[in-house]
């Protein structure tokens, strides 16, 4: 797995993306993969009345499109979040887009929601074999604008509603021009404010989250932990990559476009944690951003979050940081 790694390290960051999973895959469907990777024990944790393995799931965008569930399953994850995924498919952002900075222990990336569109996502769903807790992470397509954005949101939750455990509502991602917009008052209100509505006509009791960004004010995400209670949001996901480069100790990576994830991001996230925390003690919070070692694992559980994320991490350091972050 080391030299495998080590290869992975030498490709164009998309085409190791892509082979990693792949190869992952292959494994799998060979009935060999844990032969390779050593599985950690469960150990269950309940929430909003969903049973996880352990507290620790993938984040975002690791897959995309849901092609990788059950592989990724049988690392030994707690849970799984698939997504972002889109109404229709986009190719996302110009190339390149996806940079490691190994020297920073992170990564800056500016994909742009590329996906295959909902209805992949829902073929995949339809047919994984994974037992476990998985949530699908909704967004807009790049040319939805006003209610047009909103309604891209809820046609992905009419979509997923019935195969997701739980659904994210990312608008959270500098990647996509202005949806960070939607963390303003009245912008959030009316989004919230429907899916709730359309959550309510579907008779829909699955648990919704709302991803937001770590470069928001105390007081905007003192307002956002109000307006999700307001509209019966059962958490929150804390945070999204940052728009941060001066986080870098490298100043060539400053000007770089894009979000930021990795070590850089681990105390800035914590701080957003422990913020929401310190408003509401017991709203239910998902924490990514940042966790590299055992020791972030237990600094953001400490910070307050319930359950945790990885994806650079995994990027970086492969299947390995499961067990080492769980035992």
């Amino acid at each position: 797995m080391k030299l495998a790694l080590l290869l992975l390290k030498k490709l164009p960051e998309e085409l190791a993306h892509s082979f990693a999973l792949s190869g992952l895959k292959f494994l799998y469907k060979l009935r060999v993969l844990n032969l390779f990777i050593k599985k950690p024990k469960n150990n269950e944790f309940h929430l909003l009345g969903m049973n996880f393995k352990n507290k620790l799931g993938t984040a975002a965008g690791l897959d995309k499109n849901g092609d990788y569930i059950d592989p990724l399953g049988a690392l030994g994850f707690g849970f799984l979040e698939v997504g972002t995924v889109t109404p229709l498919p986009q190719p996302g952002n110009d190339r390149p887009r996806l940079f490691r900075l190994f020297d920073e222990k992170a990564i800056i990336n500016r994909m742009g929601f590329n996906n295959k569109g909902v209805d992949h996502l829902v073929k995949n769903l339809n047919s994984i074999n994974y037992d476990g807790v998985v949530g699908v992470n909704i967004g807009a397509n790049k040319n939805s604008k006003g209610q047009k954005r909103i309604d891209d949101y809820l046609f992905c939750f009419k979509k997923v509603f019935n195969l997701a455990d739980y659904i994210v509502i990312n608008i959270s991602s500098p990647n996509t021009h202005s949806l960070r917009e939607l963390h303003d008052e009245d912008n959030l209100s009316d989004l919230l404010r429907q899916i709730a509505s359309l959550s309510s006509d579907l008779n829909s009791t699955k648990p919704i989250f709302l991803k937001v960004s770590p470069d928001e004010t105390n007081e905007t995400i003192e307002r956002i932990v109000g307006e999700i209670k307001e509209f019966n949001f059962s958490g929150l996901i804390a945070t999204n990559t940052t728009i941060d480069k001066k986080l870098l100790k490298n100043s060539h990576y400053h000007s770089y476009k894009g979000g930021l994830s990795g070590a850089p991001l681990l105390a800035k996230s914590n701080e957003t944690i422990k913020c929401i925390r310190s408003i509401d003690e017991k709203v239910p919070l998902i924490g990514v951003g940042g966790v590299m070692t055992k020791d972030d694992f237990d600094d953001k559980l400490n910070s307050g979050a319930n359950l945790i994320q990885v994806y650079t991490g995994f990027i970086l350091k492969g299947p390995s940081i499961i067990n080492e972050l769980l035992d």
